[in-house]
């Protein structure tokens, strides 16, 4: 029992903390204590329910947990303003001689959707720093481990996880509001906001570990939160460009795995199986950003790289002279050696694998991409197109031993044994 209880817990909280923070959040207006408060709920079960037996609703039982420990605390709170006002403080003046009832507060917690993105924008405060306050939200919102995150960005786990640590007692040390920003003051966090949403959607679209390749619930938080911000901000030419990208993207859920859940890649995806909706929905949104000005940015020009796939009959229609034309105005907007290697991608199926290869060698010297599997899987992928089986197989055993999803190892050693994938 005690086993299936921790390993049904661990799988709530991954699927469920982000809400239950979100909504402790809105409560206390403590986003540091709220994630504490969300872990006594947790303890809270590994006590409870190997004696009383696994709630119906585990989900549901956690958030209970949350708001009571929530309004416990706020209550405590209160209790405490009172008597310190009886010692002498104005009381009439602060308001804080009667403890007040909660119960608005818990029923305007039900309004889950919104407190997201409430903690996204709390979590972008231009208080931090650009990796701190992706790192932070990446945790608090993703629900990826501060291991999974260093990961991601290079760093050592300490380095990492002290900087989370000191984002959140910034945050709450400077009382910042638990709100979503208006008019001007949405500016100075959009382009971190959008970033996290991004990678929240990226880690849900390709799993960075676990046994699975996709995490769909954080592409549809993902795709939520981002098509809640377009409504907030219809005419940002980057909030619709983000979004079509990732409709476009997700529209291929269904095709980037077989029956067994194994990876399928996107030259062999069955495209019968794209979601037309979710195409029709971002390039929709591709074309209202266009008009809204001059020179695209970073995610409509990535949008609109995602729209020659979704637009070719085949993979052999694909118009991979405008990907590699697109990839060129991406690496001017955004350099980074990521859209450099995609670009060689690009112009390994538009002039041949040949003409690629020395771009990906060009690569392999950036310490950026020193522990970044795709590199090898690329460059073996040349390498097996050019002939070059040995190497090849070391490429891809290489790319293999880097990447922490299981699902993506498998199909890399596949690759490198020669097994058709």
């Amino acid at each position: 029992m005690n086993g299936d209880v921790a390993r049904t817990l661990a799988a709530v909280w991954r699927i469920e903390s982000a809400r239950l923070v979100a909504a402790v959040a809105r409560l206390v207006r403590d986003v540091a204590l709220a994630e504490e408060l969300a872990h006594d709920a947790m303890v809270s079960a590994l006590e409870r329910w190997p004696l009383d037996g696994l709630p119906d609703n585990p989900a549901a039982w956690l958030m209970t947990a949350a708001r009571n420990r929530a309004l416990d605390r706020l209550r405590q709170d209160a209790l405490h303003r009172r008597k310190q006002a009886e010692l002498g403080a104005d009381a009439d003046a602060r308001g804080d001689h009667v403890v007040p009832d909660f119960s608005d507060a818990l029923d305007a917690a039900d309004e889950i959707d919104d407190d997201l993105l409430r903690l996204v924008f709390c979590a972008c405060h231009p208080l931090l720093g650009r990796e701190a306050q992706v790192a932070l939200t990446l945790k608090l919102v993703a629900g990826l481990t501060t291991a999974e995150i260093a990961r991601a960005y290079l760093l050592p786990e300490p380095t990492l996880a002290q900087r989370i640590v000191r984002a959140k007692r910034t945050l709450s040390a400077a009382g910042v509001p638990f709100e979503v920003p208006r008019g001007e003051a949405l500016v100075p966090r959009l382009a971190a906001v959008l970033e996290v949403v991004y990678l929240i959607f990226n880690e849900g679209y390709a799993a960075s570990a676990g046994d699975d390749l996709m995490r769909p619930a954080l592409c549809d938080e993902a795709l939520r939160l981002g098509r809640m911000l377009a409504a907030l901000m219809p005419r940002d030419a980057e909030v619709l460009g983000l979004v079509a990208l990732m409709e476009i993207q997700a529209s291929r859920a269904n095709a980037r795995v077989d029956a067994q859940g194994e990876p399928v890649l996107l030259a062999d995806q069955d495209r019968s199986r794209w979601d037309r909706l979710l195409i029709g929905r971002g390039l929709a949104a591709l074309a209202a950003a266009q008009p809204l000005r001059e020179q695209a940015g970073a995610y409509e020009l990535q949008a609109r790289i995602a729209a020659c796939h979704a637009q070719a009959a085949s993979a052999a229609a694909t118009d991979w002279l405008r990907i590699v034309a697109l990839y060129d105005e991406l690496g001017r907007c955004r350099p980074s050696p990521v859209v450099e290697l995609n670009r060689a991608v690009a112009v390994g199926m538009a002039w041949g694998p040949a003409r690629a290869l020395p771009l990906v060698d060009a690569l392999a010297a950036d310490p950026a991409l020193a522990r970044y599997p795709w590199l090898g899987a690329v460059r073996g992928d040349l390498l097996a197109r050019l002939g070059r089986a040995d190497e090849a197989r070391r490429e891809f055993e290489r790319a293999a031993a880097l990447t922490e999803n299981r699902r993506e190892r498998r199909q890399l050693l596949a690759r490198a044994r020669g097994d058709a994938c």
